[in-house]
Order: structure tokens, then sequence, then C-alpha cells
């Protein structure tokens, strides 16, 4: 299904407060030197046009959010839907989340992971490309705080059966799954992401879970 072309941030908008490169924190991923304050810090990897991180800094403004996204134009979208908002709590950074988790974020220092409809990377040669790896699956467990929270939402079945197996098999500090309903929409955007708008307008199956890292 084609993707609908992207609204241009005006000429005249200022992303820099809302918009940087993942190398530029690499030395320290935090609320403190992203937004000089203690708040708990959420990551979501993969934001893609940015629906869930603007509705959810705005929605609870006692948290911070992070994006990444690797794909420039998409990190640039989300980054105006901030900063026409003038939001305080939220940020886009344009790279790899890989290096972030295994190098920039202190263990035990995020309150929540989110992952939503990952790219699946359907031909099995091209599954080590696949957000959700061995590697990235234990660096979000140790950056998770004891409590903190892993979701992850996806319509492709296998990706879900795999990613749960996975997780058991070498993060069993995660705990047990725990299914998320389905929630109805009740205007246009009220969706965790398009891609969950999508799946659902075409009554495509999705499979929701959350972890809640073990506190002893």
């Amino acid at each position: 299904m084609p993707r609908s072309s992207l609204r241009r941030p005006g000429q005249g908008l200022d992303l820099s407060r809302h918009l940087a490169e993942t190398d530029t924190v690499l030395e320290g991923l935090s609320s403190n030197n992203l937004f000089n304050n203690e708040l708990p810090l959420e990551l979501e990897i993969g934001s893609g046009k940015g629906l869930f991180l603007d509705t959810a800094s705005a929605f609870n403004p006692s948290h911070n959010y992070v994006g990444v996204e690797i794909i420039a134009k998409y990190a640039r979208h989300s980054a105006a839907k901030l900063a026409r908002r003038q939001a305080d709590n939220a940020m886009m950074l344009c790279g790899n989340a890989e290096p972030l988790l295994a190098k920039s974020i202190s263990a035990g220092s995020l309150e929540a992971v989110h992952v939503y409809f990952p790219d699946p990377w359907w031909k099995k040669r091209h599954r080590k490309r696949r957000v959700l790896n061995e590697s990235s699956i234990l660096n979000l467990t140790r950056c998770l705080r004891p409590g903190g929270r892993f979701h992850l939402w996806t319509d492709v079945l296998d990706y879900f059966e795999n990613t749960v197996e996975l997780i058991a098999e070498i993060s069993p500090t995660l705990g047990v799954p725990i299914p998320e309903d389905e929630i109805p929409a009740t205007h246009e955007l009220d969706y965790r992401t398009h891609f969950e708008r999508r799946s659902r307008q075409n009554r495509i199956p999705v499979y929701r879970v959350r972890y809640e890292k073990r506190i002893n």
C-alpha cells in the first residue's frame, strides 16, 4: 500500500529544539542532557511520521519522550509536528537506534521503550536487520528501570512470535508478555501510529503486548 506524501515543514519553522542526529547524543541520552530536567524518559524506536510521539507527549507532559527514526525525511516530519506544537518534552533523533541503546543510555534509566510496527525484513537473510534482535533486546532490557515497560505492536505474526520467543530465551528479566487491548478510535487520528490506523481500517490483525521489567 503506497504511503501518503509528507507535509513539508514551513520554511520559517525552527527545528533546532526538536531534531538532532543520533551522533550528537552518543555520550549521553538522558532527560537531564536533552531537556534539562529529571522527568521520566520514554524512548520510541522507529517513530515514522511521529503520531505516537506527538500524541503521547501532549497527553503526558510529566514525562519526556525521544523518538529515533533512521529515515531522515520522516524524522524531520515528526520533529516539525513537535515544533509546531512547541512541545517542550519531546524531540526526534535521526539515525540508528542500536548505538544509542548500546552506548548512550545508562542502565536502569528509561521508563519505557516503544516499538510499533517495525519493518519485518521478510527475507530470512535480511532478518539480522530487524530492529528487535538479540543485541537490541538485551540492551533495551538493561536500559529499562526495574518496573519499566517495553511495548511491542506489530501486524506481522511471524515477527511477533519470533520476538516473544527470543525474549523468553535471552531476557527473562523482562517478564512475561502482557496482552494490550485494542481501544476504539474516536476520530481519524485516534490510533497509536499511522500503521495501526492502516491495519485496523483494512481489518488486518494487530498483535499487542507489553513487558514490565522484573523488580527482583
